[in-house]
């Protein structure tokens, strides 16, 4: 994944995260493929990607918890 890939992702905040210090994670969905994830708080630390299927996977395994 480039710097150019993410550029024109469009980010949105977890709905776990909020205004005051908590949890804040940012995700993108990239053509539908991949799940890109970001602490919005230090946008330029990194971005984890995933596949769809190991992302879906992952929140389906969270869910059952």
């Amino acid at each position: 994944m480039t710097t150019h890939q993410l550029a024109g992702a469009h980010w949105f905040k977890s709905s776990y995260s909020n205004n005051q210090g908590g949890e804040c994670v940012e995700g993108a969905r990239l053509g539908g493929r991949v799940m890109a994830i970001r602490d919005s708080k230090d946008p330029g630390q990194g971005v984890c990607v995933f596949p769809a299927a190991a992302w879906h996977a992952f929140v389906d395994r969270i869910k059952e918890h």
